[in-house]
């Protein structure tokens, strides 16, 4: 998967070079609260311009579902992307994306200029993946760049569609990096090799469970995820997350972590309360032994002591969706113990995007990790084993 074209094969000099970001930031009352996914497209950006490419940004962002939505506008990213490559990067406003005013701007392009579309998800025809408004963001370019790790587990038109009208494609320095330590810690990893997974939902991870048991060394499940492993153990959960439904297949796992030789570690004990909210009574009781009327929020401290001997002895540690609501500050010690365990350690930690990036950034142990992706869904993808149509369309070297 790795022998993907790159921009540093790329002869821009004078080209037009469309570049599919992931701009998809927070916005509260039109101002950017997270600038981590623009921060993370400058190199690319600032390789092309150096190049002296005339580079077309695009990039969708929220769910404005086919129709020009205000409050979802990329104006705002124009204005923060030019104050960060300290150059003009010219908001093309078109309800159409591809309309007078985006044809016009690229019409009078220098090399060395940067403009902007407008959000792509403006136009139904995205992420349907239809003909037409490929070729329109075609029309505007002569190379099509792919840095958008986190929008190419779809196939739309502006990661795939796009790919088949242009003479030239290639991958952008993000999504390269994104593909080299996801790819290489899952498919050839420096061992031991520990993966962790927690968030809410073991549905949402089947076939990432399934495909790390057989790669890794360590399995440790946390979050709402270990209520529903707790129960295929015989175990009584109260009222915490469980479905039912996933408990065969918990048991399933389990075996198969047995039969390969896996460690799989499950929280021993848990710290449980009442109410879903931060100001409240709370305790720590063994996994197995939640009472009725209560519900676990976070890993206790046995499970954060087992969690953190297994991570301090490996060598590429992975990790994905927090050990409970750490979100709120009573509950964030099994995250924070997990964070604090991957940031002391000399081995290749990877944050798979998501919650768990949010938790590391805001416990402050950003910079300690060796990689955090920029995509969560994208990640997940990828540690399932699957390819990613966004990755797939771009021209092999």
């Amino acid at each position: 998967m790795l022998n993907k074209k790159s921009i540093d094969d790329l002869q821009v000099k004078g080209k037009r070079v469309l570049v599919r970001c992931d701009f998809n930031v927070p916005l509260q009352d039109g101002a950017i609260t997270d600038e981590n996914r623009i921060t993370a497209a400058l190199p690319t950006i600032k390789k092309l311009v150096e190049d002296g490419g005339k580079i077309i940004l695009c990039s969708h962002m929220g769910k404005p579902k086919g129709e020009p939505k205000p409050e979802l506008s990329l104006a705002p990213v124009a204005k923060r992307l030019s104050q960060l490559l300290g150059k003009e990067v010219v908001f093309a406003k078109d309800d159409t994306v591809v309309g007078e005013n985006a044809k016009k701007a690229v019409a009078s392009m220098q090399d060395g200029d940067v403009i902007l579309l407008e959000n792509t998800r403006y136009r139904k025809e995205e992420t349907k993946n239809e003909e037409a408004f490929s070729k329109e963001l075609a029309s505007l370019a002569d190379v099509f760049v792919n840095d958008a790790f986190g929008s190419s587990h779809r196939a739309h038109c502006s990661t795939v569609g796009v790919t088949e009208f242009v003479k030239e494609s290639a991958v952008g320095y993000l999504m390269e990096k994104e593909i080299e330590f996801l790819g290489n810690a899952v498919n050839n990893p420096q061992h031991p090799f520990v993966a962790i997974l927690g968030g809410s939902k073991v549905s949402d991870k089947i076939n990432v469970i399934n495909n790390l048991l057989e790669k890794v060394d360590t399995l440790i499940i946390g979050g709402g995820m270990a209520y529903t492993f707790a129960v295929a153990k015989g175990g009584k959960v109260g009222d915490s997350l469980l479905e039912a439904d996933k408990v065969d297949y918990a048991k399933e796992m389990m075996e198969k972590a047995e039969k390969k030789g896996v460690k799989l570690l499950l929280p021993v004990d848990t710290v449980i309360t009442k109410e879903f909210k931060n100001d409240t009574e709370f305790k720590t009781v063994s996994a197995l032994e939640i009472p009725d009327g209560w519900m676990g929020l976070d890993i206790g401290e046995k499970s954060r002591e087992q969690f953190t001997d297994a991570i301090k002895s490996a060598k590429t540690v992975i990790w994905n969706g927090p050990m409970g609501v750490f979100e709120f500050e009573n509950f964030a010690a099994g995250t924070k113990a997990v964070a604090q365990a991957m940031a002391d350690i000399d081995a290749t930690t990877i944050i798979g995007g998501g919650d768990s990036a949010a938790a590391v950034n805001q416990l402050g142990f950003g910079e300690k990790m060796t990689h955090i992706s920029t995509g969560g869904g994208a990640s997940l993808e990828f540690l399932e084993g699957k390819d990613l149509p966004g990755v797939v369309a771009v021209q092999d070297k």
